[in-house]
């Protein structure tokens, strides 16, 4: 339940949550939204938490005492200046959407010149996603001669494999920061093959 002094305002692209106790908004929503909205939006908090602790201080000044009520100017000074102080500090939380990686074509068949990725997979018989995305990339760069592999042509290998396919935004952020068999590369959503990638994929697997 919330209290008289904390509300949400909730709109399709953003949502606003106003603490007046603490003089603070939360603006979440879209980027793009909230972007080009946040200035308007602060000028509108700002003045409401204003009201708000305004309304607050003259419902009590009947009950305050002659000593009070002298000193009540400089109180209500200072509490304006703490709103205009934590106002400063408004959050945005942007409510970034997920990447969406889509098949890309690419040769994965046998020729005369190399051996199809289904047999060179079938060797190496990576045990987990961080294996086979590495068998992959490696595939890709040493038999179809590529600098750097586009997230969606790995997707590709995946459904050439018939396996079944994880998050490879994940696979390969995770892969670059723990495992070190992946760098990112130049364009967004590829990935290069370190030398520690390739040595693991050549000599280590597939496992003994």
């Amino acid at each position: 339940m919330r209290t008289s002094q904390e509300s949400i305002l909730s709109v399709p692209e953003a949502k606003f949550k106003i603490n007046v106790k603490e003089g603070s908004v939360e603006l979440e929503g879209n980027e793009q939204f909230v972007n080009k909205h946040l200035e308007k939006f602060e000028g509108i908090f700002k003045l409401a938490i204003q009201e708000a602790v305004k309304f607050k201080i003259d419902r009590n000044l009947g009950e305050l005492n002659s000593q009070a009520a002298i000193s009540l100017p400089s109180q209500a000074v200072a509490r304006d200046n703490e709103v205009n102080r934590k106002f400063t500090h408004l959050h945005k939380h942007i409510a970034k959407p997920s990447a969406i990686i889509t098949p890309l074509p690419v040769d994965l068949k046998e020729n005369t010149n190399k051996k199809g990725l289904r047999e060179f997979y079938k060797e190496k018989q990576p045990s987990n996603h961080y294996e086979k995305v590495a068998v992959i990339v490696y595939y890709l760069t040493k038999f179809n001669n590529l600098e750097e592999v586009k997230f969606g042509e790995i997707l590709t290998s995946y459904e050439e494999v018939n396996d079944k396919k994880p998050s490879i935004v994940d696979i390969v952020k995770n892969s670059v920061r723990y495992k070190g068999w992946l760098e990112s590369g130049k364009e967004k959503f590829t990935a290069r093959m370190t030398i520690s990638g390739e040595n693991f994929v050549k000599f280590d697997l597939p496992h003994k």
